[in-house]
């Protein structure tokens, strides 16, 4: 069986546009989704990065959602040594209690941001290492078994709110197997460890009341148009844009050619910013799916969650729409 679909919204803030601008992609963006078929849409907490809005990560999923119908929705993840599991747990209470049967909570432990913003957010830099203990804190809390005598999680949903680790190493992978839950590995933008990590997490798998066998997820980029150069292009103006905002970080005022991006690029230091993107999709859809099919295969996933980096919001929705238009038809074929 093809693979389930979902989508892993970066909420991007385009040059030329803000904020709002960006919400409202994201809410296309889901729109998209719900009607092509997929699982799911996540978003993920980052900050202090210009050129990304999902920051206020449970804010925004309450937005998209309020602007969808059905599809699920959720965090990909949420950084939990950023906050408090109880703070984490009142919030995804408080969406599931508004969305019931929709909303994920997608969990890991890297800042999101880097050392200054860390301290900014209060984080002890020693917090990840509590990481296990603060998901069965917040798992204790979702579920009405409160790990913390007299404390509970108010509003507690009716309905689960399930857990998902993520990762990009064997880390996230022991510690899903030995919880039992689904292991999501970042490999859209963490490829090296993904093929290990996820045979880790089949081997250590150990059932649980929220899983009964091990479930993956793993991510991978897609550029899918009409014509494989026009998905070309879309790769090439997006992954320039995305150079540019990893060099230019912290130096405001100065800009770069695509001539000396794609120099930069050729050189060590960049071909190793390019290898991050190592799975990505590009072409039409034929070829989209059987990149896509190949890759599921060979990570033993379960499940995709997939990246549409093209920069403007009419080819990222047309990419999520070819995607998931020939990814169902294979589907429809196999059955």
């Amino acid at each position: 069986m093809p693979p389930a679909l979902s989508i892993l919204d970066l909420a991007s803030i385009a040059p030329g546009q803000t904020a709002r601008d960006s919400f409202e992609n994201s809410v296309a963006l889901a729109r998209a989704a719900e009607r092509s078929g997929y699982e799911r849409v996540w978003y993920a907490e980052h900050h202090n990065m210009g050129s990304i809005a999902s920051s206020a990560t449970s804010v925004l999923i309450g937005y998209v959602a309020a602007n969808t119908d059905n599809i699920r929705l959720g965090a990909g993840g949420i950084m939990l040594p950023n906050h408090s599991p109880l703070v984490i747990a009142e919030q995804f209470g408080t969406l599931e209690t508004l969305f019931p049967g929709r909303i994920d909570l997608g969990l890991g432990r890297a800042p999101g941001s880097d050392q200054n913003t860390m301290r900014a957010l209060r984080r002890n830099p020693s917090s990840a290492d509590t990481f296990p203990q603060d998901v069965l804190e917040l798992q204790g809390y979702l579920s009405g078994n409160s790990r913390i005598p007299g404390v509970k999680a108010v509003p507690r949903a009716e309905g689960i709110v399930p857990l998902y680790i993520l990762g990009s190493s064997l880390f996230g992978a022991q510690l899903a197997a030995q919880l039992g839950l689904p292991y999501a590995f970042a490999s859209h933008f963490a490829p090296d460890a993904l093929h290990q990590a996820t045979a880790v997490y089949r081997e250590r798998f150990q059932p649980s009341e929220q899983l009964a066998e091990p479930y993956v997820i793993a991510g991978a980029n897609v550029f899918a148009a009409e014509s494989h150069d026009e998905a070309q292009e879309q790769k090439t103006i997006a992954y320039r844009a995305r150079t540019r905002a990893f060099i230019k970080r912290g130096a405001a005022g100065i800009d770069y050619t695509d001539d000396e991006i794609d120099a930069f690029l050729a050189s060590p230091n960049g071909r190793h910013l390019a290898s991050m993107t190592q799975y990505t999709a590009v072409g039409t859809p034929t070829e989209v799916r059987a990149y896509l099919e190949d890759f599921a295969s060979s990570a033993q996933a379960d499940e995709l969650i997939l990246a549409h980096h093209a920069t403007r919001i009419e080819d990222r929705v047309r990419s999520v729409e070819l995607t998931g238009a020939v990814m169902e038809a294979a589907a429809a074929t196999v059955e």
